[in-house]
């Protein structure tokens, strides 16, 4: 597997829990170096600290039944490494780079290092361009960018994974790049139904997959980030092609690096986090980036703890976005899925500059609405809507309308749901917000408008037919006469 430099050896002299201290008589490990004890080197530690010339302390990466103060450890010679190049693709890794989708191991790989500096800025490309994914609410309000970060805000059970795993589905059939999917600290069942799905859409050949479980060791989930993005900097450096890295979820690194921070004996900061979040944060955030050989876009899910978007963990994710997409509990219980908060979401992208005038504006004029319908609900709530002037009326039918149209039936939820999945086009999208706010849909129920594609599959109801009006007694009399 990774090559390794025998000879250098030392001995467990501590172990609590997951923390190992080890001593070396001749030469110290650097810190990162990966170090192998007990049965054919099963149990792998990760350096972390120099306690003094001959001992190190180090994170297991593996769990660390069956060691004991005493026995022998060997050091690999170099940092944990994971495989590179064209025979990953449509496979599935653990932290080690070891296949686990039950097939032999991949040949003809390099092994690199997880741990790189990012792009300097020479090498960045300063070009803005918009990533189309084909959901209506994000391509006309929260625009991406390619070679961006874009952020999934939410608490659990609102949608992160589910909109993640639809933007894979609409990413393949027009990208000619590689998908990989990093789960950081997710349930083991994700990875397998994500993977059995993506094999049955038929575009796993155009993606990797890297996981490190919910149950395995902090110092695990910890490194998983670094593996998947080492993977994709590969694609956008060698074979200058474009990456989609999509990492669920990102406030499990940030956990991972809690628990490794507090193992180690680190006083805590704020709320329990470790003291170095943010540089850690920042190690991983910034390796993400467009160069002029090709882009990594990065779409990340971002557990919230307790819907507190005021959260440390969440706060310091946002300070590397590009786009922050919010799912509202609130949108979720009303059934408007996908359930964004369009408000609340925001992106650098939308500019007259990169998304053009039309597009801006109509963008604006939908906040703008959306906005006013959010003041008037307290007034609905207590007079009624009867009570409204005729104009605040019409501004609530067209939020209520625009609200119905930025639903949209998933792929991934056909077989829940029964509905067919949409995928629609920018064009369509404006077409049909548009065509909302001039009004065009006033007399169409709301509910032709929910969990639709483009705005042309609404049937606009037939206009009744007008009585014909009974002619007068006279001129009755006079035509018979």
């Amino acid at each position: 597997m990774n090559p390794t430099t025998p000879g250098n050896r030392g001995v467990v002299v501590a172990v609590r829990g997951s923390v190992v201290d080890v001593r070396f008589e001749h030469r110290l490990p650097p810190i990162y170096s990966m170090l192998r004890a007990g049965s054919e080197g099963g149990i792998v530690i990760e350096v972390m600290a120099h306690l003094d010339a001959s001992l190190v302390r180090g994170i297991a990466l593996t769990p660390t039944q069956g060691l004991a103060r005493g026995a022998p450890v060997e050091d690999s010679g170099g940092p944990l490494r994971v495989p590179v190049g064209k025979a990953i693709i449509s496979r599935m890794f653990d932290v080690f780079g070891r296949a686990i989708d039950r097939l032999p191991a991949p040949v003809d790989v390099q092994w690199r290092t997880v741990h790189r500096n990012p792009p300097s800025l020479s090498e960045r490309s300063t070009r803005s361009e918009m990533f189309e994914t084909g959901i209506k609410a994000i391509d006309v309000l929260v625009p991406l960018e390619r070679g961006g970060k874009a952020g999934l805000f939410g608490g659990a059970g609102v949608g992160k994974t589910v909109l993640l795993t639809e933007i894979i589905h609409n990413m393949i059939g027009h990208q000619h790049g590689v998908s990989i999917f990093c789960g950081i600290g997710e349930r083991c069942r994700e990875g397998e139904e994500l993977y059995r799905d993506m094999k049955a859409a038929g575009v796993l050949p155009n993606m990797v997959m890297v996981f490190g479980q919910m149950n395995e060791p902090p110092g695990s989930r910890f490194r998983v980030g670094h593996a998947a993005l080492t993977m994709a900097e590969y694609f956008r450096d060698e074979e200058h092609r474009d990456v989609l890295l999509l990492i669920d979820n990102i406030f499990r690194f940030i956990q991972a690096g809690m628990e490794v921070s507090g193992l180690m004996g680190q006083i805590p900061s704020r709320l329990g986090y470790q003291p170095t979040m943010s540089t850690e944060l920042s190690g991983l955030e910034e390796r993400i980036a467009n160069t002029h050989a090709g882009a990594i876009t990065s779409i990340q899910a971002v557990y919230v703890p307790a819907d507190d978007l005021t959260d440390p963990a969440a706060v310091h994710v946002f300070s590397h976005l590009s786009a922050s997409i919010v799912l509202s509990r609130k949108r979720a219980s009303e059934g408007l899925y996908p359930a964004i908060d369009l408000l609340q979401s925001s992106s650098k992208m939308a500019t007259p500059g990169i998304v053009g005038a039309r597009h801006y504006q109509l963008a604006q004029e939908i906040r703008r609405t959306l906005a006013q319908y959010e003041e008037l609900k307290d007034i609905i709530a207590m007079l009624g809507l009867e009570q409204l002037s005729p104009d605040d009326r019409k501004v609530v039918a067209r939020a209520r309308r625009l609200e119905r149209f930025l639903t949209q039936p998933f792929f991934a939820t056909e077989q829940f749901s029964g509905i067919k999945g949409k995928q629609v086009s920018l064009k369509d999208s404006l077409d049909g917000c548009e065509r909302i706010l001039r009004d065009e849909f006033k007399d169409v129920p709301e509910s032709a408008l929910y969990m639709i594609g483009a705005i042309g599959e609404v049937q606009k109801p037939a206009p009744r037919p007008v009585p014909r009006q009974a002619a007068p007694p006279q001129a009755a009399a006079a035509s018979a006469a």
